[in-house]
């Protein structure tokens, strides 16, 4: 299906969406071919309306599994297996939609085309309830004391009408998206579907020649004289922004905000973010890629500008062949060689190794471009310095192609297995902190205490002194003494 068929579904759903005819829409959204995360959202959305629950379900996990950063589709699902009375599965899908918000009060969907802002007080909220179904009312209370720090209103609202309903151990009402928000295309690129007639209609007009008795919709001309050919001016190249970097590798972006670009192209990086992500600019357009996948792109010294005018011819003579060498003898360069600039000329005895792309997912994922066959202790090193991280807290772990089971890598023979795994030079590795289990309870005597009890799973983010640690319990982080828990292997 062309883009311009899909666009056009898309605002056909819309329309009738909008008209409140759900099942219209639904079967506008359900004839695309090959939907993307957004189309599968609103797919999920209107099936949730019409009380499908299961295919509703589906449907938001296909959105999840083309853009695993769509807080809001976490949301969404969170709300249908709430429904389902599936609260250990609602709880995690609101804890993942918690965690995407990285720490900011809210998330506005306009600009991407939905009509609705995600709050963190509302995940917070949702996830106090599922907490509160399940009989646990303390947790609840701490979401709901932890959401009244993203409130992003002063007078009271939803978060203290559930703090005083579980008070009293009531459920309270579950917060959902607005009856018929979806994900809406761009109006320009929906307006440049239409046709547009850029010559008119054609009109008679008369002659200019006197006694021409010819009409139709070219008369006659009398000849105009040849123009005198002069020369062209030479055009001068406006000054682009940003620093010029040449593209490694292909990149396909997952949403609007990332650019596509290819190997060899040439971008300007206008901005470079600390989470590895880098702003530029390509043919007129601005978006973020990886910085990974660029390489720096510097001018030798002494290299300027091209001269508006036309060169000057050279002022030196060519060098002369040397003695005793023939044509069939001099060194040719291959037309592979010409069309791909990515690859160099390499020396038989020493080739050059082609860097490998190392996918980590860890609490956001990242690519980063290290040497093939690196030791586990040498990954490690990388991806602890890129997360800012101790290495001796975080474990890796690698899928197997054949059985797609996720297997630790503990020693320096798995890290070997694992970059058997390397597909077009890419090597995805999952990146977890390091578990421990609670030896005894421990109560909490102070807000930034992590409390917890005999038997938890703690995953331990940090080593604060020689006594202390800082973790993550059942969605609370906070620091515990070190002798009150024991780590767990990898093994």
């Amino acid at each position: 299906m062309s883009l311009t068929d899909t666009i056009r579904l898309w605002d056909e759903g819309i329309t009738a969406a909008d008209q409140q005819e759900w099942v219209t829409a639904l079967d506008m959204f359900t004839a695309i071919l090959e939907p993307s995360s957004k189309i599968c959202f609103n797919i999920g959305c209107l099936h949730l309306l019409l009380g499908q629950l299961n295919q509703a379900e589906k449907a938001f996990d296909k959105s999840i599994s083309r853009d695993e950063h769509l807080a809001v589709a976490f949301f969404q699902r969170g709300i249908i297996l709430y429904k389902n009375e599936k609260y250990e599965e609602a709880l995690r899908d609101f804890l993942e939609a918690f965690n995407r918000l990285r720490g900011n009060q809210l998330i506005d969907y306009n600009q991407l085309g939905l009509r609705y802002k995600l709050c963190t007080c509302q995940v917070l909220h949702n996830v106090a309830l599922v907490h509160a179904t399940m009989q646990n009312w303390d947790k609840a209370e701490e979401a709901l004391k932890k959401a009244e720090t993203y409130k992003t209103e002063a007078k009271p609202n939803f978060v203290d009408q559930a703090l005083e309903a579980v008070w009293k151990q009531e459920l309270f009402p579950l917060l959902q998206l607005p009856t018929g928000e979806l994900f809406r295309p761009k109006k320009r690129v929906v307006a440049q579907l239409e046709k547009q007639d850029f010559l008119g209609e054609a009109k008679v007009v008369a002659s200019i020649i006197d006694k021409d008795a010819f009409s139709g919709f070219a008369p006659l001309q009398p000849l105009a004289p040849e123009p005198v050919s002069q020369r062209k001016a030479p055009e001068k190249f406006k000054t682009l922004e940003g620093v010029p970097h040449r593209v490694l590798f292909n990149y396909i972006p997952n949403n609007e905000v990332e650019l596509e670009v290819q190997s060899g192209n040439i971008v300007f990086l206008l901005e470079k973010g600390q989470d590895n992500w880098a702003t530029v600019m390509f043919n007129n357009k601005t978006g973020l890629v990886p910085y990974n996948y660029l390489e720096p792109l510097e001018l030798e010294k002494g290299e300027t500008s091209p001269p508006p005018d036309i060169p000057a011819p050279p002022t030196t003579t060519a060098p002369e062949r040397p003695a005793g060498v023939k044509d069939e003898n001099l060194l040719t360069i291959t037309r592979q060689q010409v069309i791909d600039p990515s690859k160099k000329i390499q020396c038989k005895d020493h080739p050059m190794p082609v860097p490998s792309i190392v996918k980590v997912h860890f609490m956001y994922t990242v690519a980063i471009r290290v040497k093939p066959g690196l030791s586990h202790n040498e990954l490690l090193a990388v991806i602890s310095k890129k997360f800012h991280l101790p290495e001796n807290r975080l474990g890796l772990s690698y899928k197997a192609q054949e059985s797609g089971e996720l297997i630790p890598i503990t020693s320096e023979t798995k890290m070997k297995n694992a970059w058997t795994e390397v597909r077009n030079q890419r090597l995805t590795i999952w990146c977890k902190f390091l578990e421990a289990v609670a030896l005894y309870d421990y109560e909490v005597s102070d807000p930034a205490d992590l409390g917890f009890h005999k038997g938890d799973i703690i995953q331990v983010l940090a080593q604060v002194n020689n006594n202390w640690l800082e973790g993550q319990c059942k969605g609370n982080t906070g620091i515990f003494p070190a002798t009150f828990v024991k780590e767990l292997s990898m093994a």
